[in-house]
């Protein structure tokens, strides 16, 4: 049997956590009477800064039975940092696993039965992949189809259709001390560590309560963060982009030579403006590049903490 911790980061999730916290603690009894799980397992509910009623819902479950715990952040300091505080407090009790899901629980909790039996056959990372997102909007399935896409292109090791539900063993968890940037991107973390991983298949499901806290902006950050952080390929199309333009502003001063020797004359402003407008345009896009890894550059060498723990009830 496995002391197994569920992580569970929390923003603005009064609506939904109710009902979540119920499902969590029947999966988790259900993984004890199955001989998974001892009972010294918990669920520990994150709350990454809420401004709602989330962790006034967390005491409350606290003390109506030790299965959970909470801890309070003091700032909302990002979906991947909520998840980083929980899973290293989970190693601090000596778990021997933790399972990562969000609040709204469309991830599928049936699933974490066989994340248990492929830990105990020696993954030690088992990730959730959805292989339906039927109950998502037309927006949500295409853009988070582009997400992974674009990770993949970029060369960023990411698994397809896997957000952040996981089974991480303790090996995995102690690694995941060593990683040590402030701009967290877990998806990609994990599979760079090398361990052994499987997957477990699931279909989406419908949000019950409340709306998605993941803004269109989040997700943007997100892909960004993992870009910079595990691709270097925006900086090479820079390069090659910059031999590009060279090598057609060389062939535009011969065409323009050959025309002033033959005697006759470029005609044409609009021409010339366009073309500047083109190459400062080119400029400020590798210009804002640049800028993106260097102000992550600047983020991290500032050494500024990922989280802050305000309130623990243990």
């Amino acid at each position: 049997m496995k002391r197994v911790a569920f992580v569970i980061p929390c923003y603005n999730e009064e609506q939904i956590l109710n009902e979540s916290s119920e499902k969590l603690v029947k999966k988790l009894i259900d993984l004890i009477n199955s001989g998974l799980a001892t009972e010294q397992s918990f669920i520990l509910f994150v709350d990454d800064g809420s401004f709602d009623k989330t962790w006034d819902i967390i005491y409350t479950l606290t003390q109506n039975s030790n299965f959970y715990k909470g801890l309070k952040l003091s700032n909302n300091f990002g979906h991947q940092a909520a998840i980083l505080t929980g899973m290293e407090y989970a190693l601090e009790k000596d778990v021997d696993c933790a399972v990562t899901i969000d609040a709204d629980l469309q991830d599928d909790i049936s699933v974490i039965n066989e994340m248990f039996e492929l830990f105990n056959k020696g993954s030690e990372i088992i990730y959730g992949i959805r292989d339906a997102r039927n109950e998502d909007s037309f927006f949500k399935r295409n853009s988070a189809l582009l997400f992974y896409k674009l990770m993949n292109l970029m060369g960023a090791n990411v698994i397809f259709n896997h957000a952040d539900f996981r089974l991480v063993g303790s090996k995995a968890l102690k690694a995941l001390k060593s990683y040590n940037e402030n701009c967290l991107f877990l998806r990609g973390i994990f599979p760079h560590m090398g361990f052994k991983t499987a997957k477990v298949f699931y279909g989406r499901k419908k949000r019950e309560a409340g709306y998605s806290q993941y803004t269109l902006k989040k997700m943007l950050k997100l892909a960004l963060n993992g870009i910079v952080a595990f691709s270097a390929i925006p900086l090479r199309f820079i390069s090659a982009l910059g031999f590009l333009t060279t090598f057609i502003a060389l062939g535009v001063l011969l065409y323009a030579l050959c025309v002033k020797i033959t005697g006759n004359s470029i005609a044409g402003w609009a021409s010339i403006v366009i073309a500047i407008v083109l190459f400062g345009g080119v400029q400020l896009l590798c210009l804002g590049i640049i800028g993106e890894y260097l102000s992550r550059v600047y983020i991290e060498v500032k050494r500024r903490p990922r989280y802050i723990i305000d309130e623990v009830i243990d």
